[in-house]
C-alpha cells in the first residue's frame, strides 16, 4: 500500500500516465500517478489507449462530488465504466440501477430500495453473523486459508443468495462462476463466466415471474417502471447489477482490509483490545479500499471543471481511490488509522448513485472483522499476495494468510 512520499521533488516528477494500463493496478503504484494528478493537472485530458477512446480525468474529492451530485449533466445512461470503443455501447446503458438517471434510476431504485434499508439489515444481522461464523469454524483446523476465496468471497455472496430468494443448493456453483467472472486472468473465461452466470439469474428471474416470492428477484420481476414491467433483457441485467454490486464490493474491500492490516498489526491489535473500534474501522478499510477505480459519466451540455471546458457527449472518469486520499479533505490520507475522525469518504458514492447497498456491506464488514478479532491473537502474510490486473476494481485476487488462534501458544 502507498505512503507518504518522501519529498516534494517526487511530487513534482512527472510520472508516466496510463490509467488504462491493467498492470498499474496489479505490479504498479496509481497513487503515485494519482497524487501527481491532484496537484499538478486535476482535471487531465486522458489521450486514447489500449484500444479506449480519450476522456477526462478528474482526481480531486470535491470535483468528483460534485459530478456524482449533478445526474443531469454528467449522465450515467451511456455507461459508467470506461470501454473499449469496439466493444459499443454498454448494453445497460439506461436500462439498469446503475447505469441510469432520473426519474428512472429512482423507479428502479423503489423496487429494491426496501431490503437495503437500515431496518432490513438490522434484521439480517443475526443471519450475516451466522454466516460468518459458519465459514470460520470451517477453518477451525486450518493453518493457513487463502482468504479471498475461503472467507472475503463466501459471506457476501451467501447473504446475497438468501436476499434474492437463490437456493443454498446453488451457492457453490455461483461461487465457482463469478470467482472466474471477475477474478480470472484470461478474458474470455471472463466473458464466458459472466453469460452462464446472467443465463442463470434469466432462468431463476423466469420462475419467479411465474411464482413470485419474498426476495429481491422476485419484485423486479414484478415491479413497474414508466408503467410496465421490465422487459426479459431489462430483469436479466438488474438482476445481475444487485447480484454483482452484493457480491463484489464486500469481497474486494474484506480482503484488501486484511491485506493492510497484514501490513500494520499494530492498527489490528488495538482493534482486538477494543471492540468499540470497529465502526470506524470500518469506515477506515472502506476509504483505504475504496473499491471501484474509476465511475465514468458522459456529459450532456459543455461545462467547467476545476477552470476546464468539457464539451458536450464527453466522458468524465472519476478515480475514487484518489478522491478518498485527497490532502485537501484528509489529514495524513496515506495513513492508515483505524481511529480516523472525521472520515468522509466517498468509498460509496454519493448523490443519486449512492451505493444501495451501503447500510448492508457496512453491517457485513463489521461482522466479519468483529468475529475475526474473537477468534485469532494474530493473522500473519502465508505467502505473497495477488493483485487484481484491473481498470475497474482494485484489490488482492489471493490473499494467503497463517491464523493465530486465541489461548494457542
Amino acid at each position: 500500500m502507498t505512503m507518504p512520499l518522501s519529498s516534494t521533488d517526487e511530487v513534482d516528477q512527472t510520472p508516466h500516465i496510463d490509467l488504462v494500463d491493467p498492470q498499474l493496478y496489479a505490479t504498479g503504484d496509481p497513487h503515485t500517478v494519482w497524487r501527481w494528478l491532484r496537484r499538478n493537472d486535476p482535471v487531465y485530458w486522458h489521450e486514447p489507449s489500449c484500444g479506449m477512446p480519450g476522456f477526462w480525468v478528474l482526481t480531486k474529492y470535491h470535483d468528483i462530488v460534485a459530478v456524482l451530485g449533478n445526474p443531469e449533466v454528467f449522465s450515467s445512461a451511456e455507461g459508467i465504466l470506461l470501454r473499449p470503443a469496439s466493444h459499443g455501447r454498454d448494453p445497460g446503458g439506461g436500462r439498469t440501477l446503475a447505469l441510469t438517471d432520473p426519474p428512472r434510476h429512482r423507479q428502479l431504485r423503489s423496487a429494491v430500495k426496501s431490503w437495503f434499508s437500515e431496518r432490513a439489515v438490522r434484521q439480517l444481522k443475526p443471519g450475516i453473523r451466522e454466516i460468518a461464523q459458519t465459514l470460520l469454524d470451517e477453518l477451525a483446523e486450518k493453518e493457513t486459508v487463502e482468504f479471498v476465496n475461503d472467507v472475503a468471497a463466501r459471506l457476501p455472496l451467501y447473504v446475497i443468495c438468501r436476499l434474492m430468494g437463490i437456493p443454498d443448493s446453488d451457492r457453490e456453483y455461483l461461487f465457482g462462476i463469478t470467482s472466474r467472472a471477475f477474478c480470472s486472468e484470461d478474458p474470455d473465461e471472463r466473458r464466458s463466466s459472466h453469460v452462464k452466470l446472467m443465463e442463470y439469474l434469466l432462468d431463476l428471474a423466469d420462475e419467479k415471474r411465474r411464482a413470485p416470492g419474498d426476495d429481491i428477484i422476485s419484485d423486479l420481476a414484478v415491479a413497474e417502471v414508466d408503467g410496465r414491467r421490465l422487459t426479459e433483457s431489462e430483469l436479466m441485467l438488474n438482476c445481475d447489477n444487485v447480484f454483482i454490486g452484493g457480491t463484489e464490493n464486500v469481497r474486494i474491500a474484506a480482503s484488501a482490509g486484511m491485506h493492510q492490516f497484514l501490513q500494520e498489526p499494530a492498527q489490528w491489535q488495538a482493534l482486538r483490545a477494543d471492540p468499540a473500534l470497529l465502526p470506524g474501522a470500518v469506515e477506515e478499510v472502506l476509504r483505504w479500499t475504496t473499491t471501484p477505480t474509476h465511475l465514468m459519466r458522459t456529459t450532456r451540455a459543455a461545462v467547467t471543471v476545476g477552470g476546464r471546458t468539457i464539451g458536450e457527449g464527453e466522458r468524465v472518469t472519476l478515480w475514487m481511490p484518489s478522491a478518498n486520499r485527497d490532502e485537501d479533505v484528509f489529514t495524513t490520507p496515506d495513513t492508515f488509522d483505524i481511529r480516523r475522525t472525521p472520515n468522509r469518504h466517498i468509498a460509496l458514492g454519493t448523490g443519486e448513485h449512492f451505493c444501495i447497498g451501503g447500510i448492508l456491506a457496512r453491517a457485513e464488514l463489521q461482522m466479519l472483522y468483529g468475529e475475526l478479532a474473537s477468534r485469532f491473537d494474530a493473522m500473519e502474510l502465508a505467502g505473497e499476495p495477488v493483485l487484481l490486473s484491473s481498470i475497474v476494481v482494485n484489490g488482492p485476487s489471493a490473499l494467503p494468510v497463517r491464523l493465530v488462534r486465541t489461548g494457542r501458544s
